[in-house]
């Protein structure tokens, strides 16, 4: 039993005494044989008082291991659900890190038998079928490039790093791409790093 329920049954059991005190000192009509039969009702009072509180108590007890048991299932579901959430959140970055390489090495088998060659024309021909390749491998990825020449300078994907005036093009237009852009959905991977005219 807890400190806190002792305290409450010493209370009880307190004020039972001082009603039954109270009662004890109210004059009585016949003295002496209704003095036996006020203590014998002040007794089957407090003792029904305090068993009344006690089944109290032990209901109560009862609410409160229920509610924790409640409360722990939570906290251990929760705990559950974080530690899964993570591990698919380590599983999903795996997945796609191997996905994205998986696209390119067939880029990367192109450079090695590109490199063995000696002669230049050999070399040249090699870089140029890779290069016809490249967009293919974006585009299984799902990565669009951006910035050429003529388009119009948007700041939110271009980064414009040089400035000139130039009548062939209008006010603020692209005349030189020096690095192309690329970007997934509205993601930006990388910004176009161009040169503006007027």
């Amino acid at each position: 039993m807890s400190d806190k329920e002792k305290d409450i049954i010493e209370e009880t059991e307190g004020e039972v005494e001082t009603a039954c005190e109270a009662e004890a000192e109210a004059p009585a009509e016949t003295e002496e044989t209704e003095a036996p039969a006020k203590e014998k009702k002040c007794d089957k009072k407090s003792k029904a008082k305090i068993a009344a509180l006690e089944k109290e108590l032990e209901e109560l007890k009862k609410q409160n291991e229920e509610l924790n048991d409640k409360y722990l299932r939570i906290m251990a579901e929760y705990q559950n659900f974080r530690t899964r959430s993570q591990k698919e959140k380590d599983g999903i970055y795996s997945d796609a890190l191997a996905d994205s390489l998986k696209e390119m090495l067939p880029l990367f088998d192109n450079f090695e038998r590109a490199a063995q060659f000696t002669e230049a024309e050999k070399v040249a021909e090699g870089l140029a079928i890779i290069l016809k390749t490249v967009p293919d491998v974006l585009a299984k990825m799902k990565v669009e490039a951006f910035g050429e020449a003529g388009e119009q300078f948007d700041a939110n994907i271009h980064n414009a790093v040089m400035h000139e005036e130039n009548e062939e093009y209008g006010e603020n237009v692209i005349s030189e791409v020096f690095q192309k852009g690329y970007r997934t959905g509205d993601k930006i991977i990388r910004y176009a790093m161009v040169k503006v005219a007027n």
